[in-house]
């Protein structure tokens, strides 16, 4: 069983992307509650700034895409405040995609950008400083990923694609006492979801999800569906034969196509 993390003396030095909406907004707020010292990178300047009204933060606008900005990002962090205690991945790009439609090969290479090399990228920089105490790096992946599901090719192999570049990172991490946190969401009530033309079961609140994340950080939990009802659902998914699948899902409801803004 993972033992909890010992919270340091010291404020704790949170890092987060995805931080100007969504889960990644609900987990600044739910840190900052905490009194932490805040790193939050988003691609809207405005959304940063509501979202860290009267915490102990410092905004950075960065698109986890670009892997020098968010070099640039950490940097700063790193220097202002310190080597962090929790690096958050939140940031990730959800939309419909068809690869029978010439234009969402630049939809499906934003996605893999965004929700698979947006973890490197946001991960990389903050390595090494870590080493010396230890610390949890933790990305938001999703239910999603468990099975490919119609209409949905980019997020679903991105999401599968996260979780098993994950298990990797934290094989490779494990003896430096750097903790690799995967957590799974079902659907959260977000920007991200709310375009969604379809019933969505077991949908939890952001401020829900932000502290069932966080956790599932202070525990170290190497992986987590949550919420609990979402993960029956995940484990019924992986155990279905590819004929039984096929016919439950092949005309599942989809997600809208569109370029991600």
């Amino acid at each position: 069983m993972n033992k909890p993390a010992t919270p340091p003396a010291r404020p704790l030095r949170v890092f987060i992307t995805g931080a100007s909406s969504g889960l990644g907004a609900a987990l600044a707020r739910h840190y900052a509650a905490q009194g932490a010292q805040l790193g939050l990178a988003g691609r809207r300047l405005e959304g940063l700034q509501e979202t860290s009204a009267g915490a102990d933060a410092r905004l950075y606008l960065a698109d986890v895409r670009d892997a020098a900005a968010m070099q640039d990002a950490a940097e700063a962090y790193l220097q202002a405040v310190g080597a962090p205690d929790i690096v958050i991945a939140a940031a990730g790009i959800s939309v419909g995609t068809l690869t029978e439609e010439a234009a969402d090969v630049a939809v499906f290479r934003a996605v893999m950008d965004a929700n698979v090399l947006g973890l490197v990228h946001t991960f990389q920089p903050f390595i090494a400083a870590m080493q010396a105490g230890g610390g949890v790096l933790c990305a938001i992946s999703s239910v999603a990923g468990v099975r490919g599901l119609p209409g949905g090719g980019a997020y679903s192999a991105s999401k599968a694609a996260a979780t098993v570049y994950l298990e990797a990172l934290r094989l490779e991490l494990k003896a430096r006492d750097i903790a690799v946190v995967t957590v799974a969401p079902g659907y959260i009530d977000t920007p991200m979801t709310q375009v969604n033309p379809y019933a969505m079961p077991f949908k939890m609140t952001a401020q829900l999800a932000a502290g069932k994340v966080a956790r599932c950080i202070a525990l170290r939990r190497a992986y987590t569906v949550i919420p609990w009802q979402m993960a029956w659902v995940a484990r019924m998914l992986r155990c279905l034969p590819i004929p039984v699948y096929d016919a439950l899902f092949e005309k599942a409801p989809r997600k809208p196509r569109g370029l991600p803004t």
